[in-house]
């Protein structure tokens, strides 16, 4: 009987969890060159995030419930995407990769703020930035922040 039980919930299980999937991950590069690359063949802004994936809880947060969810596809499709993390654990990244990003950070983000949303054109200009989250879901700022540059 049991085993009666168990064929009949498997196919409902297994319809349920497709479910449970709302958004596949956004791709989000990593190498500033090919973002340029990218950026000049869609003719695409650049959205940089600045973060510490490993010790700054704003930034973990922002992503979990903005740039992880199904709200934030729409602007995924106007820019291009480079994520440039600052982990307090080496490990996670490659010395090169550490190396790139803490260049890009010296660069773009001078005052070191994380999160950090910004947008920069297809040749590297800065355009705007918005630094911060508020960790209360407030995500209409962030949201208003990428209408305004969005091609």
């Amino acid at each position: 009987m049991k085993k009666i039980i168990v064929l009949l919930l498997f196919p409902i299980l297994l319809s349920a969890q497709g479910d449970v999937i709302t958004k596949e991950k956004t791709d989000w590069i990593t190498n500033y060159d090919q973002a340029i690359k990218l950026a000049k063949k869609e003719k695409k802004n650049i959205l940089m995030f600045f973060t510490g994936s490993d010790w700054c809880p704003p930034c973990i947060a922002l992503k979990r419930d903005f740039l992880e969810t199904t709200a934030f596809d729409v602007y995924a499709n106007e820019y291009i995407l480079l994520y440039i993390d600052i982990p307090r654990n080496k490990d996670l990244l490659t010395a090169d990769q550490l190396k790139s990003n803490k260049e890009l950070a010296a660069k773009y983000n001078k005052r070191g703020s994380v999160p950090m949303l910004k947008v920069v054109n297809k040749e590297g200009n800065e355009l705007g930035e918005m630094s911060g989250y508020s960790m209360n879901g407030e995500i209409k700022y962030h949201t208003k922040f990428l209408e305004k540059y969005k091609k």
